[in-house]
């Protein structure tokens, strides 16, 4: 049984803070999960058109365990730059994995394409991660469009008038102590239904009638080519975290099973068009089993996509 908090956001889990830098005018920013003792990190990508940085470094087997922030980033591939100023607040106080006579912060990184939304020669660069840094704090996230949500729309096809997308975050704390908590970037191609009432409510909208649009039903329909032609504005990206004690490989299976999430309230979703990855960060002494936290995960990850677009 969950117990309620105060702060119900991914924050509410010591060692984590969330920071975001917005640019409103060019709509777009990034975001950053900081966890700077280090976390024991995994990741799993399902969509078809990733853009991604530093996944392969926390695959299980590999030297590095642990990351010191993921940065949740607008700017396709261009705001990968914006990882950079994270970096280099990190190492300015001395946080990374060490290597020698430095130590080198570990920044998993995921981006969304928002370029069709503002001005798209206006990207995250460096200067912007690194104020995402210098802003970040434990307090309860801010959702909605801030940060790399700043240009997040959901619900696209041709002819059809998207909805606002934008940053979620929830947390979950059980009786036991096990906290699981998730912050998400949600620029979907599909609609975001609430699995509670099956109801759509975000997406695609008819722009006569003002009425949504069935984007699943839309893709299934036979037209020129057989392809249902979407505009290449997509992906959601994001992060779970817990106290629980788990292994690389452990984490990994709780960002696959964080997915469940992204399924149950964005339909479709894992597209050819969509670029969807999910981080996951384990850090603190809780004993838990891995399948407790991957079932909470793909709760708290499904609220926070609803939260998104409530915001």
């Amino acid at each position: 049984m969950a117990t309620p908090l105060r702060n119900n956001t991914i924050t509410a889990i010591n060692g984590f803070k969330v920071g975001h830098a917005t640019d409103e005018k060019a709509r777009t920013g990034c975001t950053v999960i900081l966890c700077e003792p280090g976390a024991v990190a995994g990741v799993d990508v399902r969509g078809s058109a990733p853009g991604t940085r530093e996944t392969d470094a926390i695959r299980p087997g590999g030297l590095v365990e642990k990351a010191h922030a993921v940065l949740l980033t607008g700017g396709s591939g261009f705001g990968l730059d914006a990882a950079g100023g994270v970096v280099q607040f990190l190492e300015e106080r001395g946080v990374g994995f060490p290597a020698g006579p430095v130590r080198v912060p570990i920044v998993p990184s995921a981006v969304i394409f928002d370029l069709g939304v503002g001005d798209p020669k206006v990207r995250p660069d460096r200067e912007m991660g690194y104020r995402a840094c210098v802003n970040a704090t434990n307090a309860q996230v801010p959702m909605g469009q801030i940060g790399a949500g700043t240009g997040a729309t959901v619900g696209k096809g041709p002819g059809l008038q998207p909805s606002n997308g934008g940053v979620g975050s929830a947390c979950r704390v059980l009786k036991s102590g096990l906290m699981v908590g998730a912050i998400v970037i949600v620029n979907a191609v599909g609609n975001i239904v609430d699995p509670t009432t099956g109801k759509i409510i975000a997406g695609a909208k008819d722009p006569e009638l003002g009425e949504f649009v069935n984007i699943t039903e839309r893709l299934s329909e036979p037209r020129k080519n057989d392809q249902f032609q979407v505009p290449n504005t997509n992906t959601t990206i994001g992060v779970v975290a817990t106290n629980a004690a788990l292994s690389p490989t452990e984490i990994t299976k709780v960002a696959q099973m964080a997915h469940d999430g992204l399924a149950r309230t964005i339909r479709p979703v894992h597209t050819m068009f969509d670029g969807d990855t999910i981080f996951a960060l384990s850090m603190g002494t809780h004993g838990a089993p891995v399948n407790t936290v991957g079932i909470i995960a793909a709760e708290v990850m499904a609220e926070a996509v609803c939260r998104a677009v409530k915001h």
